[in-house]
């Protein structure tokens, strides 16, 4: 499957665009807001998230320039009745954190105003992903700060920056701090 591409855009239409990435040009559809940033870069080089959809007579390519965008089109695919040109509809009814806004607000009324979105699969859309996108920011979040504590605690004992990144990006998620910055002086003093 194609996760990710980079490559120079050569065609835009309202609904997708033509991707070059050396001499091989991939039909990507994205939503509006995605459009109206790539419509900047025409002719440069950009890269994008890509979601392969793959069917029996087709297959398709959804590109986003943010990984959270893509992750909340993923959330979307889960719920039932939703499919990607779906869910790429409901992305360029409105930007990213107003959609997570609406669902977590309970707001079917505003949500079944998007493309292609009735008032039942805006209910199946908050019963399904309420409560489950903002929990997902804060832990990434979360883990960040956790890391970026572990490398300055590291890179201040005065161990070299580049083997304190390679042993932090290597962290299991659950690991606390305290627990990681011990790994860390165990692991580091031996290299």
């Amino acid at each position: 499957m194609i996760g990710f591409l980079r490559g120079e855009v050569v065609e835009l239409q309202p609904e997708y665009f033509i991707l070059d990435v050396q001499g091989v040009g991939y039909e990507i559809y994205a939503s509006l807001q995605t459009i109206a940033q790539i419509s900047e870069n025409m002719n440069k080089t950009i890269s994008m998230w890509i979601y392969t959809h793959v069917r029996e007579d087709a297959l398709t390519l959804f590109g986003f320039q943010y990984r959270e965008e893509k992750n909340l089109f993923l959330s979307l695919l889960k719920v039932n009745g939703v499919g990607p040109k779906m869910a790429i509809g409901i992305l360029s009814g409105a930007p990213y954190d107003k959609l997570v806004e609406l669902i977590e607000n309970s707001d079917a009324k505003a949500l079944s105003q998007l493309p292609r979105v009735g008032k039942k699969t805006a209910e199946q859309i908050i019963l399904s992903l309420k409560g489950k996108l903002v929990r997902v920011q804060e832990k990434a979040v979360e883990t960040s700060q956790q890391r970026q504590q572990v490398s300055s605690a590291l890179v201040n004992l005065g161990f070299k920056p580049q083997l304190v990144d390679e042993y932090v990006s290597q962290l299991p998620k659950e690991l606390s701090v305290e627990d990681s910055i011990r790994g860390g002086l165990a692991k580091l003093t031996q290299v």
